[in-house]
């Protein structure tokens, strides 16, 4: 989760409706409270039952609807595709960093649930297949994406709120999961060096190390967020095959 969030991060600070963030100020005051709360979000969606996960995609299509009142503007249905086509890209690529590319029935299966969770969300004009939706994402990164005064704000409070370190260990995780535009926007390099290292990470949790790396990790006042997406996705896999929007395979 935390590995799709930092590559969408990344991307969303050359989107062209990155002013919406601006305009509520809550993400630019705190970026890494703001990711925990969409990846917790995500997750009450994912691997929720059915009714806590309606009721969760109502709660943000309420969201929405009151800052558009506020700002007295619609959020552009181009801007709510590019949110989800990140998600479901890096959700493919964070997979294939830490452990192998997905398999065909797996890209299908992952593009189903995050069809289902756009619908929910009520956005428009989605493909209705994977291969329909790799064009179109394409597509989307051709033509939404700009890097401009946004772009150096965001990350300049990604750096205020993570430090130094943290900050360039996240710059080169991102260099890695980000597509070759984006990356080329961003004006960095693939550090492909760190692949092999990122390999070990499941490793390193199943032998019991997932905690100390979090506290190694992460910034002491959100340990609390981030090992509460652990026990998130620990109760949706006890749910089994009834588990609203994903196989738990």
């Amino acid at each position: 989760m935390l590995f799709v969030f930092a590559g969408s991060a990344a991307e969303f600070a050359l989107n062209r409706a990155v002013d919406w963030l601006f305009f509520t100020g809550k993400l630019p005051r705190d970026p890494i409270g703001r990711l925990f709360a969409t990846a917790g979000d995500a997750q009450h969606i994912v691997f929720a039952d059915e009714l806590t996960a309606s009721c969760t995609l109502t709660r943000i299509r309420a969201v929405h609807s009151a800052v558009e009142r506020q700002r007295g503007q619609s959020i552009p249905e181009w801007a709510h595709r590019d949110v989800l086509y990140m998600l479901i890209d890096y959700s493919e690529r964070a997979y294939e960093l830490l452990h192998q590319p997905l398999t065909a029935d797996e890209q299908a299966d992952l593009y189903d649930v995050f069809y289902r969770v756009g619908t929910g969300l009520g956005i428009a004009a989605l493909p209705t297949s994977y291969a329909a939706w790799k064009v179109d994402r394409e597509h989307h990164m051709q033509t939404d994406l700009i890097r401009g005064g946004g772009t150096e704000a965001l990350f300049a409070q990604y750096r205020n709120h993570l430090g130094h370190w943290r900050y360039r260990l996240m710059s080169l995780i991102q260099s890695i999961l980000v597509p070759t535009h984006v990356r080329g926007m961003l004006r960095v390099k693939s550090a492909n060096w760190l692949r092999p290292l990122l390999r070990v990470y499941p490793l390193l949790v199943r032998v019991g190390l997932r905690s100390f790396i979090q506290r190694m990790l992460m910034p002491s006042e959100y340990l609390d967020a981030v090992r509460g997406l652990d026990h998130i996705s620990t109760r949706g896999r006890s749910h089994g095959p009834q588990t609203s929007l994903v196989s738990t395979s």
